[in-house]
């Protein structure tokens, strides 16, 4: 296993962390221990030593099941991630935030928490009642000077820009933002982070598994020099010398041996290599905004239809072969549900051909036939 230094801290965790989220589960969501366990073990003797979950993963007991899975290991070299909700003003509260951090070290059954994250911060959360007297910063402070959080850190979804104000506070010594084969919008984000001296962790290198299906069209960006769609995809994040930790949310033995087996490889891919994945990107960029670039200016539709979702469906299907996944996607479009709960589908098939989309989209794209191509090969 390769290992990095996460930012300014001097720890050096392994290239792959494991994701718990996506652990074994029972029908009812919560954590199935007696399979989960022994595959969170598994990781750490192929030398994992970062662990990611959160608050409301599998109902709570995925941080159970890290709290079992680590019984018997060195604690002092094994660094435990958990994140704690701010997504609305109750939760931004100093003293919710604590009862929440509590919890989470009983859950984890540890002292401490070594990267603490404030989950899916966004600047005006932080602005508004994060940042605020009495708001869950005073909260973290309090722990972080009693030793029950060694690090407070912040997973975000904002936008770029955004993320950059939220850097710049000097609050923070790590951050877990996106980042894939598919979705490259924060790499500048990584790299002001990482000379910033803050560690980087990222989710969803595998595209939050649009990138777990095999895909030939994305595995010939690399002729003859990967075995699978997950690898290159794990690979070409790695690549990135900015990256602290790619975590992997991995519920088989199999995902574990061999995303470990490529954190282990000395040099994800070559400078040709990156070279050859980044230029075959950008051109599948091109061609995936001649289609459609998603602006929106087409909605919204009077009839229901997510038409850039629909397009941006498409596009995974024709320019980077993820039929399969595009497939299952369109299907739970059809499946849509309005504010009231009733079923409103907003899939392609909705479209009744009114025409008031195309009048509005400045690329001139003709978008009924287009839908109907759509249905065509996704809904089958």
């Amino acid at each position: 296993m390769q290992y990095r230094t996460y930012g300014n801290t001097g720890i050096k965790v392994s290239a792959l962390g494991f994701g718990a989220m996506r652990l074994p589960h029972k029908e009812d969501g919560t954590c199935d221990y007696d399979k989960s366990v022994p595959l969170l073990r598994r990781g750490l003797d192929l030398g994992i030593n970062y662990i990611d979950s959160a608050w409301g993963y599998l109902n709570g007991t995925s941080e159970i099941a890290i709290g079992k899975a680590i019984k018997g290991y060195d604690r002092e070299g094994l660094y435990l991630a958990t994140k704690i909700p701010v997504d609305v003003e109750e939760q931004g509260k100093a003293d919710v935030w604590w009862r929440k951090l509590e919890t989470c070290l009983e859950r984890l059954d540890t002292e401490w928490i070594d990267f603490m994250h404030f989950h899916n911060l966004a600047w005006d959360r932080f602005q508004k009642w994060v940042a605020v007297s009495g708001g869950a910063l005073e909260a973290a402070h309090r722990a972080l000077d009693q030793g029950l959080i060694h690090y407070l850190c912040f997973s975000c979804h904002d936008k770029p820009e955004n993320i950059k104000r939220l850097i710049d506070t000097g609050e923070f010594s790590g951050l877990l933002v996106q980042y894939n084969l598919l979705d490259r919008s924060n790499e500048g984000v990584i790299a002001y982070a990482h000379d910033k001296g803050m560690g980087v962790a990222i989710m969803g290198p595998v595209g939050g598994g649009r990138l777990g299906v095999s895909s030939p069209e994305i595995q010939r960006m690399i002729p003859g020099g990967v075995k699978s769609t997950p690898e290159i995809a794990l690979r070409f994040v790695l690549a990135n010398p900015k990256v602290s930790v790619a975590l992997s949310g991995m519920n088989e033995l199999k995902q574990v041996e061999e995303n470990a087996a490529t954190a282990s490889g000395e040099q994800p891919l070559s400078e040709k290599e990156l070279a050859q994945i980044k230029a075959a990107l950008d051109e599948n960029e091109r061609l995936a905004d001649l289609y459609c670039t998603g602006c929106g200016y087409c909605m919204p539709c009077p009839h229901g239809v997510d038409i850039p979702e629909n397009f941006r469906l498409m596009n995974y299907h024709r320019i980077y072969g993820l039929t399969e996944y595009a497939q299952e996607r369109y299907a739970q479009l059809g499946q849509k549900k309005n504010p009231q709960g009733e079923i409103q589908p907003a899939w392609a098939a909705a479209c009744e051909e009114c025409g008031e989309c195309e009048a509005k989209c400045p690329q001139n794209i003709p978008t009924i036939e287009q839908l109907k191509e759509v249905h065509r090969i996704l809904g089958t």
